[in-house]
Parts: C-alpha cells; sequence; structure tokens
C-alpha cells in the first residue's frame, strides 16, 4: 500500500495537491486529526488490498499541534507502515498575498498577532517536520499545471497519465448552449438534412445523413481546421493542469449536422491518439 501524509504550511497548498492525488487514484482525506492516521492506516491495511494508494492531509491546525502528528508517526512506524511525507510550502510574500486574496485568517493569526507573525511562527513550529518529509513541493509562482508535474515527478508516477479526455457533445441551439461547454462549434452553416423528406427522421449517426450535411468542400474543410486547432489547444490544455475538455457542436435542433459533426471529430481525434468521448444531448428531441 502507498501511504502518504501531506503536510506543510497553511495557504501553500496542500488541499490541491490532494487534489491532483485523487486524480492519480489516491483515496484522500482533508484535515485528517493527526490522532486518527494510524486507526485510519491499521483499517486500510486489514482490508487486503482494497485501499492501494492512500493521502491523508494534516497540519498545525490539528488539536495536539506538530507533537500530535509526530506521535501519530510513530504509531505508523510501530505498525510497520512504509509511509512517505510531502510537505508543501511556498515563500513569505506569496503565503500573505494567498491570505489576502481569500481573506481567510491563519490559523495561528490570533496567536501570533498579525499575518506576517503568523506564517513565520507555523514555519518554525513545523520546521522539525520538513526535516522528517521525504518530499518538499514548493508551490510558490506555480501554475496547476507545473504543480502536478512536480507531484508526478516526486512520485515517480509516469506522467502520460495526465492525458485529456475530449468530451465531444453535440446539441441543438433551439434548446440552450450546454452550460458545461468549453467551446462552442456553430454548425447551422451546413446543408440541414431536415428540409430533406427522405432524412428528416434519421439522425447524424445515418451515413447519408452525414454525407448530405458534410458532402461540400466547405464542411471539409471546417472539419480540417477544426481538428488542427483541437491538436494544438489540447497539448496547452494539458499544459495548463486541465482533464478534461468538452466542446459542443450545436445546429438548429441538434439531431442532424451537430450529430454527424461531432461524430466525425471525435474519430478524428481518436485516430490521432486522443481520448474521446461523445454524447448526443437532443437527438432524441
Amino acid at each position: 500500500m502507498q501511504f502518504l501524509i501531506i503536510t506543510g504550511l497553511s495557504g501553500a497548498g496542500k488541499t490541491r495537491a490532494a487534489d491532483v492525488l485523487e486524480d492519480m487514484d489516491y483515496y484522500c482525506v482533508d484535515n485528517m486529526p493527526a490522532a486518527l492516521m494510524p486507526k485510519l492506516a491499521e483499517f486500510c491495511m486489514g482490508l487486503g488490498g482494497r485501499y492501494e494508494k492512500v493521502a491523508l492531509v494534516t497540519d498545525i491546525r490539528d488539536a495536539g499541534g506538530v507533537d500530535a502528528i509526530f506521535d501519530a508517526l510513530r504509531k505508523l512506524d510501530e505498525l510497520g507502515l512504509d509511509y512517505k511525507i510531502l510537505f508543501v510550502e511556498a515563500d513569505l510574500r506569496t503565503l500573505i498575498r494567498r491570505y489576502k486574496e481569500t481573506r481567510r485568517p491563519h490559523p495561528l493569526q490570533a496567536e501570533a498577532g498579525s499575518l506576517e507573525a503568523a506564517v513565520g511562527m507555523e514555519s518554525e513550529r513545523m520546521r522539525r517536520l520538513r526535516q522528517r518529509a521525504d518530499y518538499i513541493l514548493d508551490s510558490s509562482s506555480r501554475t496547476l499545471g507545473q504543480l502536478q508535474r512536480e507531484i508526478y515527478r516526486l512520485l515517480g508516477a509516469d506522467s502520460s497519465d495526465r492525458s485529456l479526455t475530449v468530451h465531444m457533445l453535440s446539441f441543438g441551439f433551439k434548446y440552450g448552449i450546454p452550460m458545461e461547454s468549453d467551446l462552442v462549434l456553430d454548425v447551422r452553416f451546413l446543408p440541414n438534412p431536415f428540409y430533406e423528406a427522405e432524412l428528416r427522421d434519421a439522425t447524424g449517426l445515418d451515413p447519408a445523413v452525414r454525407d448530405y450535411a458534410l458532402r461540400r468542400d466547405a464542411g471539409q474543410e471546417f472539419l480540417d481546421r477544426v481538428t488542427g486547432l483541437l491538436e494544438f489547444l489540447i497539448p496547452q490544455y494539458v499544459e495548463e493542469g486541465k482533464y478534461t475538455l468538452t466542446v459542443a457542436v450545436g445546429c438548429t435542433g441538434g439531431r442532424h449536422r451537430s450529430v454527424a459533426v461531432a461524430q466525425e471529430l471525435a474519430a478524428r481525434l481518436t485516430d490521432k491518439g486522443c481520448r474521446t468521448e461523445v454524447l448526443h444531448r437532443d437527438i432524441g428531441r
């Protein structure tokens, strides 16, 4: 079992690190009381591999402070558990800026008297735990994508697992643009099969409808240009830490043209090695 303890300075990004680990199939528990860590570890160890990767977040907010965390680590040692510690930190200027932006009080601010003094007090109290850590992660000035890459590097994980999934979603403008859309493509310029009696009751999944909607050079050029655009954009989104991209393709009713285009774009991206999923929201209306 891979057992990881995430700790560090308040405001440094422990929860964000846990979110990344969750996407790496870790079972994550945020704000874990130190006294419960050995009990949870023992429980997971007794389940025979049901929980292969576990990550717990704990910090200075624990009622027992740093001493409680060290007491929990001692009990984990007694259990014979091979655990690792990830310590997340950031520089003073970054931590102060983040607290000013969120307008939340630092957990030690009432005791220290000022935000700057609270950050310094916490850094001093957490020094021993930092020295004990297996991994040090400085989140200062890191984007989410950079944070992800660093966590993958520290844990020796395969960064190819970060590949993005493109959700190709067809819809009808008459029923509204899908709220989850990242990109919206309007294909109402294509020939409309609705006005052909023999195609009206069919859908964009029918080869005859697809051929009718995409038969012109403009349709093929549109597919080529959009495919090229997505090939350019996908690595950029991955770089920024995005795991999914929803491309909404709309026509008037969401039954003919948008369905055909969504299917064709998904097929082209799949052929180029992209992970794709297709949903036709309004095809049955």
